[in-house]
């Protein structure tokens, strides 16, 4: 073979690595959201009560966030494809068990799995894309598009939930992570480098006891504000809990000899400003799809197929500022995309506060501006920040990068509906975690 064949070859090897490893990303953000529509069919079929219902909307968001860093540190240790390997094994029984579920039991644990699963997934996923592109620029590159997927795959979750729930059973929302799942093993030794391990690493399990634990309390605290105010104890135990196990996760990380987050990892300007975009951006899109979803089928009585139907638009701004997101950060840097992109998905979000909630207005003048100004923003937000969070991160510190960026994206949109439902929802009961938040008893009373 000559250089130029071996050379085209070896790009078309890493361009197939990347829609591997991308599908998997887009798809643990797909599997967060897709079980939005279908709950209140869920709650119709195994006679479930409000709680049970917030339990099971958080249990998949509550393990993948909370264990988002050590799932970071065990790509870093043992390698990015073993790791992803091993996420994947889980995910996939967590999906199968889930799209066979009895009971409320067996499908709440499902949901744990699959979250535990995605939480060792994302962190590899970027670990390995490192070893498929170990040029800095080829991997600023891959982040430039890298960026957008997550929030990719909240919006085809949102839009496939209402078309599986309207013609098919809830359970066949399970059948796509199953099988893109299924594929990715089968193809993984194939197109995915095997990513050394760092032999000297330590695991820091104190400091993962310590931030798992704090994550996921303080996460079931803010997701309990939905059904008790936030002086009850079923919050303020959670939430105090969590935050001075975190507390005590920051002071161990201070003394450990090689820490699971060092602080000065967070500590990077650059990083940190990456990192709050990514919440914000994430804050955004949650909120768009739960309370567009609410008004929707509340105010407007529209079904759950036509409320998917409405955020195709979305969908497709969505992918066309993805596209375009790489050579403009090529051409003006990370930082001035990101910053654009904010004040466009800002823009979009005032659109649809101050015109697209108005009951009276149409599709085309209420929602449709804010539908495409929105993803275009967050796409091209996400696409800056991805390659600010990881510049200059040392190839061993990968999975802690890919953990880092995957918490602030679902941790984000927790504490910001869980404030919002605490000042405006008297009306409504939502279910809230992660990138997508469940309009639970509203559309619970439908089902039955």
């Amino acid at each position: 073979m000559t250089a130029t064949g071996a050379a085209r070859a070896a790009t078309t090897n890493h361009r197939y690595a990347f829609i591997l490893l991308g599908s998997l990303q887009a798809v643990l953000i797909f599997t967060l959201t897709a079980i939005i529509v279908p709950l209140p069919r869920i709650a119709h079929e195994f006679g479930l009560e409000h709680a049970n219902l917030i339990l099971l909307s958080a249990a998949y968001g509550l393990s993948f966030t909370g264990l988002l860093l050590f799932g970071g540190r065990l790509a870093d240790r043992y390698g990015g494809r073993r790791a992803l390997t091993s996420g994947i094994v889980l995910f996939t029984a967590g999906s199968s068990a889930a799209a066979l579920a009895p009971d409320i039991g067996p499908l709440l644990a499902a949901r744990f799995a699959q979250g535990a699963g995605a939480a060792l997934i994302a962190p590899a996923a970027m670990a390995v894309l490192r070893s498929v592109f170990p040029s800095p620029t080829a991997y600023g590159r891959a982040m430039g598009t890298w960026g957008g997927l997550s929030v990719l795959g909240a919006t085809l979750g949102n839009l496939l939930s209402g078309v599986i729930s309207s013609l098919l059973s809830w359970r066949w929302a399970f059948a796509v992570p199953l099988v893109v799942a299924v594929a990715a093993l089968a193809l993984a030794p194939r197109l995915l480098p095997d990513t050394p391990p760092s032999r000297g690493r330590t695991l820091d399990l104190p400091g993962a006891l310590l931030a798992t634990a704090g994550i996921s309390l303080a996460s079931y605290g803010l997701v309990a504000t939905d059904a008790r105010p936030w002086s009850s104890a079923g919050v303020l135990v959670p939430l105090l809990g969590g935050a001075a196990l975190f507390g005590a996760f920051l002071i161990a990380e201070r003394h450990a000899r090689d820490p699971l987050l060092p602080p000065r990892f967070l500590l990077d300007q650059r990083r940190a400003f990456a990192l709050a975009a990514i919440a914000l951006s994430a804050c955004g899109t949650a909120l768009t799809f739960v309370v567009l979803s609410l008004h929707l089928q509340q105010a407007r009585e529209w079904s759950p197929l036509q409320t998917s139907a409405a955020f195709v638009p979305f969908a497709a701004a969505l992918i066309a500022s993805g596209r375009a997101a790489q050579p403009l950060i090529s051409r003006y840097g990370a930082r001035a995309v990101t910053t654009a992109g904010l004040g466009t998905g800002a823009a979009g979000l005032a659109h649809l506060a101050l015109t697209g909630l108005d009951a009276h207005a149409s599709y085309p003048q209420g929602l449709l501006p804010g539908l495409l100004l929105l993803p275009a923003g967050t796409a091209a937000s996400f696409a800056g920040a991805a390659v600010l969070a990881t510049t200059g991160v040392p190839q061993e510190r990968t999975g802690l990068a890919g953990g880092v960026l995957n918490t602030a994206m679902e941790f984000g949109p927790t504490v910001l509906l869980a404030i919002l439902l605490t000042l405006g929802s008297d009306a409504s009961s939502l279910a809230a975690t992660g990138a997508a938040l469940a309009a639970v008893a509203v559309l619970n009373h439908r089902a039955k």
